[in-house]
């Protein structure tokens, strides 16, 4: 590494310790020449995730996106700002540990209504109702008979 002050190719790490959660290491540095010290930062560069929509475009998966849907379906209801980032980080955990550089938005659709129905049964039908685009009251219908069948079977 460079240092910043003499421009000397050669520098020794004088300490190094995990921030952010454990994904960047924060590195102090010393020049072996005129002993300037300076911190750098190292993280892990990952890889961008595309969603390709419906219609066939492409776009990087965006964690805000997603929450802000989330939030909308579950305006008014007892569900905390934390438990919906949770979910949106888990989607994009189980996402990135896929190994696919793109996924179909279909699936990141049926990921969120999959955890949202465990978190909030109120605001899966709302989510439900905006992502599959319901066209009438029977399909409705349909979605809360299986919310009820799949309760029935849990107990």
């Amino acid at each position: 590494m460079r240092c910043p002050a003499c421009q000397y190719n050669g520098t020794r790490v004088v300490d190094s310790r995990p921030v952010d959660d454990n994904k960047e290491i924060r590195r102090r540095r010393e020049c072996e020449s005129c002993s300037f010290r300076f911190t750098t930062f190292e993280k892990i560069e990952e890889t961008p995730l595309i969603v390709v929509k419906k219609e066939g475009s492409r776009e990087e998966f965006s964690r805000e996106k997603v929450l802000r849907g989330l939030i909308r379906a579950c305006e008014k209801r007892p569900v905390s700002l934390e438990q919906l980032e949770e979910l949106v980080l888990a989607i994009e955990k189980e996402l990135r540990h896929l190994g696919n550089a793109e996924v179909r938005s279909e699936d990141v659709g049926e990921m969120v209504m999959d955890r949202l129905s465990k978190v909030d049964e109120v605001a899966y039908v709302r989510f439900a109702s905006v992502y599959r685009q319901f066209k009438d009251i029977t399909v409705f219908i349909d979605e809360l008979k299986e919310i009820m069948t799949r309760q029935s079977n849990s107990k």
